[in-house]
């Protein structure tokens, strides 16, 4: 069930073993879908309802069914409260309310480290996961290699990146904590700026202009100029512009190119495209909207261009391509600016 011209009656459910949809139609069908009783609900990238506050979770909770298995690779990306939502779709009552579980083990487990009910939350949930690591279902997959590749700046860069961090740190000396506080989001706009400089200092605007190249651009162009065409390649970037900054480049050097963003309306055909044109050397993929949900399997390098908060979401970015039906060896690179944010973010 999908697209504009799909079907709008539950009439005809009977016929089919199989009924498949995607997030976005079921939160705008349930009003249709939860008046069937299905056999089994299963939610794939279940740690898309991690949120118990959206109108996702709360969407599929509506849907009535005898069995109801999530499933996912990153159960928890952020915190112990991300298996809140997904477990009380499978088992509801399992955990309790939000409130009980926040105070009874996310708080405590995450914040203050109790170990006595980290064991508890984990002997309660045990009889209703099964885990499988790739070593288990898939042991013929191909050795994957993961590296940092650094990317020094040029003195234009860093003068740039410099000045930025100067002026950053001296607004959060000049703010009270309570004013930290209140305004969390002037504090990661801040890190998000200094992390547009690493990718490149254009990505902060028309009065950010960078006249030379700059360091990961140059590193990543040297990078792909030397493996293509006996290999494919991913390139992963939260910021869609620095995504378009890299397509110019590989361009101008004749290196065909592919992208897909949270704005790319025709996903399939793009991935096709990728996965069986020999001429399609590259593809540049919004960590957002590509991370997951994609089979990738004829490329064998993956580039991170920038690092992000959460390596989880790296791991599922990475697993494009090592997955079933990977013949190849991987390899996985993240490229890291020395001596900035970047390597902060690293070791968190």
């Amino acid at each position: 069930i999908y697209g504009a011209d799909r079907v709008k009656s539950i009439r005809h459910f009977d016929q089919y073993e199989l009924i498949i949809t995607s997030y976005g139609t079921l939160l705008s069908d349930i009003a249709l879908l939860k008046g069937y009783t299905f056999n089994y609900v299963f939610l794939d990238e279940s740690q898309n309802i991690k949120n118990p506050e959206t109108q996702r979770y709360k969407a599929v909770c509506l849907l009535r069914a005898r069995n109801r298995i999530a499933i996912t690779g990153t159960p928890i990306e952020n915190n112990t409260f991300d298996i809140f939502s997904q477990l009380s779709f499978a088992n509801p009552g399992l955990l309790g309310s939000k409130q009980y579980f926040k105070d009874i083990y996310s708080t405590p487990i995450d914040t203050f480290k109790v170990q006595k009910r980290a064991k508890e939350l984990q002997r309660k949930i045990s009889p209703f996961i099964l885990r499988r690591t790739k070593e288990e279902v898939a042991p013929e997959l191909p050795e994957k290699t993961e590296m940092v590749l650094y990317c020094p700046m040029d003195e234009e860069q860093r003068k740039i990146y410099d000045a930025y961090e100067k002026e950053f740190r001296e607004q959060i000396s000049a703010t009270t904590h309570d004013e930290l506080k209140k305004s969390p989001m002037n504090v990661l706009r801040g890190l998000t700026r200094l992390r547009q400089i690493c990718d490149a200092p254009a990505l902060m605007g028309s009065e950010t202009i960078q006249k030379s190249v700059p360091a990961k651009i140059a590193v990543l162009l040297e990078q792909i100029q030397e493996k293509v065409p006996r290999h494919k390649i991913l390139v992963f970037s939260q910021f869609v512009s620095m995504l378009k900054l890299v397509e110019q480049a590989l361009n101008r050097e004749g290196i065909n190119t592919v992208m897909l963003t949270g704005q790319t309306r025709n996903r399939a055909s793009v991935v096709q495209q990728f996965q069986e044109d020999p001429a399609i050397s590259v593809f540049l993929i919004s960590l957002k909207a590509g991370g997951t949900g994609l089979n990738l399997t004829q490329a064998d390098y993956v580039y991170l261009v920038d690092p992000w908060w959460n390596p989880a979401v790296e791991n599922q970015a990475i697993d494009r391509i090592h997955r079933i039906g990977q013949d190849k060896h991987v390899v996985a690179v993240r490229l890291i600016c020395p001596d900035t944010v970047e390597e902060k973010i690293m070791l968190m």
